[in-house]
């Protein structure tokens, strides 16, 4: 009894689940498919596209491209060139009208990654590429249910650019990077900016900030532009506006040079009469061209204009030139003054009076004794010897002398005879002894006096040589400070 009751109920199970079956049909419900939502929508979607013609149902329609970019960092800028590397996130939108779809028919699916290559994507290309970057290759875009396509990715850009290298290296770049279609007209493929200009200008997020340059703004603009008369392109300028970091280069290039500058100032203490002024600065001279030769490769380098630090230089060059040109005409002026006639007097009046008042040196008469007295001294002495040439002869007049010598018995006066014979041997070589001190204290008055112009003149060119550095320092300065806060 009970296998047999058994038998029956596994008989009926077949016939109560295909009765189950029906009754679930009849009531409006549908079995799960066995297929993802993903394979689905994209066969849906890619089964009958046409990736090579414009995604419009009317061809009068204008697809709308709405560009972004954020600049993630400056990798590179080549004055020599004229290249400009960066790094940039780039993000472009648009409406494709044939990928479209309901989501309640694909589980509620509203967005997809589809291959950029099986889809129309817009010709936006950069007006400014040189040479193709190393980017990274991104496949896929966004797809909206209601068509909006999202093609997000960075690029490598290496760009022409017109770098203006006069203010390096206080310089501020601004390099453009112009989107347009390159082939379709305006009214095919319209361009337009993602964001609001005030949100791309100042945005920062993603930027490097650790190199070289400084990143401070991104400027952009819309605008049409036609060939020859032709259809109108609609394109998008981005302005990168870029500043080099200057502490670098002034610590490397500027300090060294200035110290060089004051060394070669100081220099003028030492004493002009002396010759460790002109190998001092000889040595000064070959030291700042080896410095020049060493910063060689870190100046940038055009064809088309070269920058104010290299005018520094070769200033400074010149200056040092000028210095050491100005110490060996000092020293040939203070040296080897025993041949040299007199200093002339205008050179007196004009160096030794005005300029010691102008200058506010000391008087000039003060470094030397006067000739005048050296020449008092000589006639007192030659007096001197003249009163006891006299005084050895007793009398003045000759006949007086031989009415004395008349008197006098003549053994004496042959021993008088002998001793003026001696005396006047004597005077001459005091006479010649006189006139060769003379002649002595003559060469150095002309030596003192030689000096003394020296001594002024310096001074003089001194003060010339430091108004004109100085002078030259304050406008390079006042340039380059009004550069780094413009």
């Amino acid at each position: 009894m009970m296998p047999a009751a058994l038998g029956v109920l596994l008989a009926l199970l077949p016939l109560a689940s295909m009765l189950q079956s029906q009754g679930t049909r009849r009531g409006g419900w549908t079995p799960e498919p066995t297929e993802p939502a993903l394979h689905r929508l994209s066969h849906y979607l890619l089964a009958h596209y046409q990736k090579g013609t414009r995604p419009v149902r009317d061809w009068r329609t204008t697809t709308n491209v709405a560009i972004d970019l954020m600049v993630y960092a400056i990798l590179s800028v080549d004055e020599k060139n004229q290249v400009l590397t960066t790094y940039i996130w780039y993000r472009q939108h648009w409406t494709d009208e044939f990928l479209r779809w309901d989501p309640a028919r694909f589980d509620n699916l509203t967005q997809i990654s589809l291959p950029a290559e099986s889809i129309w994507v817009p010709d936006i290309l950069i007006n400014e590429f040189v040479d193709v970057g190393k980017s990274p290759h991104v496949p896929y875009v966004y797809v909206g249910h209601h068509g909006e396509v999202q093609n997000l990715k960075p690029i490598q850009v290496m760009t022409a650019c017109s770098l203006d290298i006069y203010n390096f290296p206080f310089d501020v770049q601004n390099c453009s990077l112009t989107f347009t279609s390159w082939l379709h007209h305006i009214r095919d493929i319209n361009l337009s900016l993602w964001r609001q200009p005030e949100l791309v200008k100042f945005d920062r997020s993603v930027f490097m900030n650790q190199g070289e340059w400084e990143l401070l703004y991104v400027l952009s603009r819309f605008q049409e532009f036609s060939v020859k008369s032709s259809d109108s392109y609609a394109e998008m300028k981005f302005y990168v506006v870029i500043r080099r970091r200057p502490l670098f280069y002034t610590v490397s290039l500027l300090l060294p040079s200035i110290f060089l500058m004051v060394m070669d100032i100081v220099g003028f203490y030492l004493p002009p009469n002396s010759g460790e002024r002109v190998s001092f600065k000889i040595t000064l001279l070959l030291g700042y061209s080896v410095f020049l030769i060493i910063v060689s490769d870190t100046l940038p380098a055009t064809a088309v204009g070269t920058p104010l630090i290299g005018i520094y230089f070769v200033v400074c060059m010149a200056l040092l030139v000028i210095s050491l040109t100005e110490t060996i005409l000092i020293v040939r002026l203070v040296h080897k003054q025993d041949l040299q006639p007199h200093v002339p007097e205008w050179v007196k009046r004009l160096l030794l009076e005005r300029a010691t008042v102008l200058l506010c040196i000391q008087d000039g008469r003060t470094f030397s004794p006067s000739r005048t007295q050296s020449s008092d001294i000589s006639r007192e002495v030659e007096n001197n010897d003249s009163a006891a040439k006299l005084s050895h002869h007793g009398c003045e007049d000759p006949r007086e002398c031989e009415a004395a010598g008349a008197v006098r018995p003549a053994p004496a006066f042959a021993g008088q005879a002998e001793g003026s014979s001696l005396m006047h041997g004597v005077l001459r070589e005091i006479t010649a002894i006189r006139q060769f001190l003379e002649k002595r204290e003559e060469f150095r008055d002309v030596a003192r006096e030689w000096l003394q112009v020296g001594y002024v003149l310096d001074v003089l060119l001194f003060r010339a040589y430091l108004a004109a550095v100085l002078a030259y320092s304050i406008t390079l300065g006042t340039l380059w400070s009004v550069w780094r806060d413009a």
